[in-house]
């Protein structure tokens, strides 16, 4: 059909919190290491418009909530570059939005049993 598999979506996702907690100067192994996993619980993804083939994306992640043992992140998927076609009319329509979306990962043991998230890690919710 020309366009990305829908689950290829998650993959972006998981590529966002990854880079994103790198960021913070932590990478996913040492997390791993120190006995902390993250487990999705919940994710939602809402397609706006199709991602082609070759289209170059910009995955754009963020916290938006947390509690002791939970975190949500909120991604958006945008348009960076599309062969044949002119970008500047794409943003100008907001059409550059491809997809949005958010995951809710829990935190867990090594026999996955629930466990609060680090310090360094927890967001409180906002109201």
């Amino acid at each position: 059909m020309g366009v990305a598999h829908h689950g290829s979506y998650a993959a972006w996702f998981e590529i966002g919190r990854t880079e994103l907690l790198r960021t913070s100067g932590v990478s996913y192994r040492a997390l791993e290491s120190a006995g902390v996993f993250l487990v999705i619980a919940k994710m939602e993804i809402r397609y706006r418009r199709p991602i082609r083939y070759d289209d170059v994306l910009e995955i754009t992640t963020r916290v938006a909530s947390g509690t002791r043992i939970k975190i949500t992140h909120e991604y958006e998927i945008r348009l960076v570059e599309r062969e044949g076609a002119e970008l500047g009319v794409i943003r100008d329509r907001g059409d550059d939005l491809l997809a949005v979306g958010s995951t809710m990962l829990a935190c867990v043991d090594r026999q996955g049993v629930p466990t609060p998230l680090p310090e360094w890690l927890m967001v409180e919710d906002r109201p």
